[in-house]
């Protein structure tokens, strides 16, 4: 199990050198933030739904609905969920829904009451759309988990 971890852990540090190396050749466009709601990990896998918004300077907000789905070590019972990414694209403003797609990375957490994690996704369109994070993942339960996580962004209202 140490192994596992370690190996997931891993992982995401080499997708996120990655990661930042590719985001120099986009533009940061905004903020994605999303909040969710209580989630129970399974042995080799969780879903979680959220909503989100992203927040770029001189533009409404963008609304999405956003579908987590995690394949590796996870266990536990998460009550609550607040992650937000620094979204870099290949265009200075992205218009509504533009962030739609599918998304694609490595992820590690833990958290006995109040715990942190991190991940960087690579999507959406053409998979020319970074989300780096802009801060580590804040959540609330009893978990850990490390491993690949997918991503899907929806159009919300």
């Amino acid at each position: 199990m140490r192994s596992t971890i370690l190996a997931g852990l891993a992982a995401a540090v080499v997708l996120c050198t990655g990661g930042a190396a590719q985001a120099q050749d986009r533009v940061r466009v905004g903020v994605l933030e999303c909040r969710g709601g209580a989630s129970v990990g399974f042995i080799v896998g969780s879903v979680t739904h959220l909503g989100c918004v992203l927040r770029a300077d001189g533009l409404p907000e963008d609304r999405y609905v956003a579908t987590i789905r995690k394949v590796g070590l996870d266990l536990g019972i998460t009550q609550e969920s607040l992650l937000a990414w620094v979204v870099y694209a290949p265009v200075a403003r992205l218009g509504p829904g533009d962030l739609s797609g599918d998304y694609a990375g490595a992820q590690g957490s833990a958290a006995v009451g109040v715990g942190v994690g991190g991940n960087v996704l690579v999507g959406g369109s053409a998979n020319s759309i970074a989300l780096q994070p802009l801060s580590v993942q804040g959540q609330v339960g009893l978990s850990v988990s490390a491993g690949l996580q997918s991503l899907e962004l929806r159009p919300g209202r």
